[in-house]
């Protein structure tokens, strides 16, 4: 059995070109969970997979990560086959915070009678999530306000920060072994967004071997990461992953 990372998109939000940060785990070639779903990314899944997704994760709601999801209602409600099919992993901490983003406005549908949920097989979580026998570790990480944005980690194959500031603690915890590392990463951060002086400030060297970076500024921002020494994540990637270990007695 083979595990990728499929990049859809690896921009920051004003960084249009390089699509907007999405990912898609793949086993043996075939979608099993994509995470985020920005304004863009329902084109580029259905590009490359010719369907909507079985399985959605929602870091934080910010448009540029769930910008997309009016479009994926749409797609989901009209087509009765998969209505109510894609499984929606939410933290429940977002879940008011996702209500007023994308789901509150009255009369979901012109001719009413649908509630925009009705869509989705909406799951919440908390700390993790089953999804077909594994379970996915959720870790709150740093942007903006606490509690209002979650990394993913699938044990012993890869974590996935979301949009953050450094989180060497949760690395620590759910990416202590041979995992690959997506991290956001710009070539200078602030307060919400990692830069990389913050990335060699904060993590040992043999965790920054592990490190692929992404939601950068401009592609001439990747190049100059790159130049660093640092392995940048490019839109339409596939980076192959270890494979999974069994979920840890505590799972669930």
């Amino acid at each position: 059995m083979t595990w990728s990372l499929h990049f859809l998109g690896v921009g920051a939000a004003h960084a249009v070109e390089l699509g907007s940060s999405a990912a898609v785990l793949e086993r043996d070639g075939k979608p099993l969970l994509l995470i985020d779903c920005g304004p863009d990314t329902l084109d580029r899944y259905v590009a490359a997979y010719g369907d909507v997704p079985p399985a959605l994760f929602i870091t934080h709601t910010h448009m540029d990560h769930v910008g997309g999801m009016e479009r994926l209602f749409f797609r989901l409600w009209f087509d009765e086959a998969r209505r109510g099919r894609t499984r929606l992993f939410v933290h429940a901490a977002l879940m008011s915070w996702l209500q007023a983003r994308v789901a509150d406005y009255p009369g979901v549908l012109a001719e009413g009678g649908v509630n925009f949920w009705e869509a989705f097989q909406l799951v919440p979580c908390h700390r993790g999530f089953w999804l077909d026998g594994l379970w996915f570790d959720v870790f709150p990480t740093r942007h903006h306000l606490p509690q209002t944005s979650f990394g993913l980690a699938l044990g012993g194959s890869f974590a996935y920060t979301g949009d953050t500031r450094p989180v060497p603690e949760m690395l620590a915890r759910y990416a202590a072994g041979t995992e690959l590392i997506a991290h956001d990463c710009g070539l200078v951060g602030n307060p919400s967004h990692t830069g990389i002086d913050d990335i060699e400030r904060e993590y040992p060297h043999p965790l920054r071997q592990r490190l692929r970076l992404y939601h950068y500024g401009s592609a001439d921002d990747g190049a100059a990461l790159a130049a660093r020494g640092y392995v940048m994540a490019s839109t339409g990637e596939r980076i192959a992953l270890p494979s999974p270990t069994p979920p840890r007695p505590d799972a669930g």
